[in-house]
């Protein structure tokens, strides 16, 4: 009889197949340094690739709508991106130029203070006010809400969950789709297993959740496996290249 083999690692599990990433996958480009020809190669790749979704600046979508059109790929702006520290007024101009540039879908940064407060007046108040000009402009727009949920698990324990729920709640409350989990600006980082399983306990079914910055394959599988319904990736063309 032989003996088990006690050194053997644990089997990994398979990676996706590229097939099933790729409708799920955001390739993005947002570093403010990018020039025509970046944000160009990644528009092609998120053609080629068949990825769900180009993201970047507002500067950007009027472009990348004309460069996708007919493609499937949609186009994503961000607003008031990375900080969201513009008034709610300003923040609901910049998605309603943004949306008549081209935009499919906003991601809109959220104003940090009041969720670290659990201020959930505040909260809802502003993404309603955003809410409501983006739909006045096309009623099926769809709108997604970054919060640096990384931020939100650093907070003393007795209020960490009563944040995420907070946040989740102003996002469903006006009316908006879903959340993004962070902008990979702030030090704490943009996503992690802990804070994508918090998150959707309170977001529940009806919004979904896109982790932000998975630019390796087993990073955007990872994200997936603990209830992420979307990724965002700033190396999407590599993240695919990698799977079958």
């Amino acid at each position: 009889m032989t003996e088990p083999n006690k050194t053997a690692k644990p089997q990994q599990p398979p990676k996706m197949k590229r097939a099933e990433l790729a409708p799920k996958l955001d390739a993005t480009i947002l570093k403010p340094e990018a020039m025509p020809a970046e944000v160009h190669r990644v528009a092609t790749d998120a053609m080629q690739f068949g990825c769900r979704a180009v993201v970047a600046a507002p500067v950007w979508t009027q472009r990348l709508a004309q460069m996708v059109q007919g493609s499937g790929v949609r186009v994503v702006s961000t607003v008031a991106f990375p900080f969201g520290n513009a008034k709610s007024t300003v923040k609901a101009i910049e998605a309603t130029s943004t949306i008549k540039d081209g935009a499919d879908e906003i991601e809109v940064m959220a104003h940090l203070p009041y969720i670290l407060t659990i201020d959930l007046d505040a909260a809802r108040a502003e993404l309603l006010e955003i809410a409501r000009a983006a739909r006045a402009t096309r009623k099926d727009v769809v709108i997604r809400v970054i919060v640096e949920f990384e931020l939100l698990m650093e907070q003393p324990e007795d209020r960490r969950e009563q944040a995420v729920e907070c946040a989740c709640r102003a996002v469903r409350e006006s009316g908006c789709d879903g959340m993004l989990t962070g902008t990979g600006y702030h030090p704490a980082g943009a996503a992690s297993a802990e804070s994508i399983t918090m998150v959707k306990k309170y977001a529940g079914t009806g919004l979904k959740l896109k982790a932000a910055l998975m630019d390796d394959a087993e990073s955007a599988q990872g994200a997936l496996e603990s209830g992420a319904d979307l990724i965002g990736s700033e190396a999407a063309a590599q993240v695919l290249e990698a799977l079958q």
